[in-house]
């Protein structure tokens, strides 16, 4: 018998992340790059050591290779405890036989056995595709005193955006009266953040209850969160103030990379309290040539500098040649811009080479109709030609020969 934790958290890791396309052919979602040295994963793990959460399992399912290599013992954020710490908790054969994740809800109840190791509290429930820094215990503390059953986090949107989320209706007291999922005439601004708080006696009830619906798609915001609020339950909404992003978009994903670059930006990264961990190679510092121009822009180890970058950010160990222009781009580790080419409003994956005067991505300025532009994407490890064009919007995943 394990020693009891509280809380034990479940991070699910497994979605495919089929709208960050060629970014998440090879690679799980929440081990995407993002901000120069993290993946995403970063965040919700960095979470859980700074709230003092130590038994953490990472539900993962596709292309799940780099995220566990990644993770490894969980060392770099402190969740590499002998009792607890975090764990890999992959799809496996069962006596009916192997049965990947149908749903949120169905990859929790897949797991049972390894909650109830830790006999917790509370169980709390987070996604893997959020770039945020929170206190996950004034949450469950929040949810001990209001005596809740299921606590949701949500955030204040515009009455624009709220059509986008789930909306959380409420109370005065914060209980919730009403949960609507994307609704078209919303009734308020509370948006579901994805991140929830069970006592853990409630939550296994109705994952059971769920497991055997016929007719159950097995999703919390689906089925598990309406049959609790139709059958009385206790659920309260927990307010959240601070900078929270949905990366699983290709431009979602471009420009919480680009609020980083803006000196008003709320996700401060640099202050020890609360940090960011994350596992990065050791490599030398950086190199900026004398002939190099930098606007703006965020420079990790091991990169090397000669042209010029404008609102940029580059992962390490990219290079940038001499007559190269780089602006309002993300190049993600090992990239190389040979001399004279031009990358804009694009993201480049990692290990690829753009050839000398390519020209990838355009400003939105540059681009005759608008309904054309968008940011680039080209996939890893690819080769881009001498002179090839790669047009707003565009998602690469081959080689481009070069223009003679």
């Amino acid at each position: 018998m394990l020693p009891k934790q509280e809380v034990v958290a479940m991070l699910l890791a497994g979605g495919q992340g089929s709208r960050l396309g060629v970014l998440t052919r090879k690679v799980a979602k929440p081990a995407v790059p993002f901000g120069g040295k993290y993946r995403i994963i970063d965040f919700p793990l960095s979470n859980c050591a700074n709230s003092g959460i130590e038994a953490v399992g990472v539900l993962t399912q596709y292309q799940p290779l780099v995220l566990n290599d990644y993770l490894g013992n969980g060392q770099p954020w402190d969740l590499d405890n002998d009792n607890a710490g975090v764990h890999i908790l992959s799809p496996y054969e069962q006596k009916d036989g192997a049965k990947w994740y149908s749903g949120t809800a169905n990859a929790i109840y897949q797991n049972l056995n390894f909650i109830e190791r830790y006999d917790p509290e509370y169980v709390l429930i987070l996604s893997g595709d959020h770039i945020y820094k929170m206190d996950y215990s004034k949450m469950i503390s929040f949810h001990a005193e209001h005596n809740a059953d299921c606590t949701i986090a949500v955030i204040d949107v515009s009455l624009e955006e709220a059509s986008r989320f789930g909306i959380m209706n409420t109370n005065p007291d914060g209980s919730i009266y009403e949960f609507e999922e994307k609704p078209a005439h919303p009734k308020s601004t509370n948006a579901s953040m994805g991140i929830y708080v069970f006592s853990w006696d409630k939550l296994k009830k109705y994952l059971v209850l769920d497991a055997a619906d016929p007719n159950s798609s097995n999703d919390f915001g689906k089925n598990v969160l309406p049959a609790m609020l139709a059958n009385g339950e206790r659920m309260f909404a927990y307010p959240f103030e601070g900078y929270w992003k949905d990366v699983g978009t290709i431009d979602s994903l471009w420009e919480a990379n680009m609020d980083l670059l803006d000196p008003k930006t709320k996700l401060d990264l640099t202050e020890k309290k609360n940090k960011i961990y994350s596992r990065n190679p050791i490599m030398p510092p950086h190199f900026v040539a004398d002939c190099a121009e930098i606007q703006n822009s965020m420079i990790a180890d091991g990169c090397n500098v000669y042209g010029t970058l404008e609102f940029s950010m580059l992962f390490n160990g990219v290079t940038v040649k001499k007559g190269a222009v780089v602006t309002d781009s993300i190049l993600m580790p090992g990239v190389v811009v040979e001399e004279g080419a031009q990358v804009s409003y694009a993201i480049v994956s990692e290990g690829t080479v753009i050839g000398k005067n390519a020209v990838i991505g355009a400003r939105p300025e540059d681009t005759e109709n608008r309904d054309d532009w968008g940011i680039a994407v080209v996939g890893e490890n690819l080769s881009i030609g001498e002179g090839a064009v790669v047009p707003p919007k565009a998602m690469i995943d081959e080689d481009i020969k070069g223009v003679k």
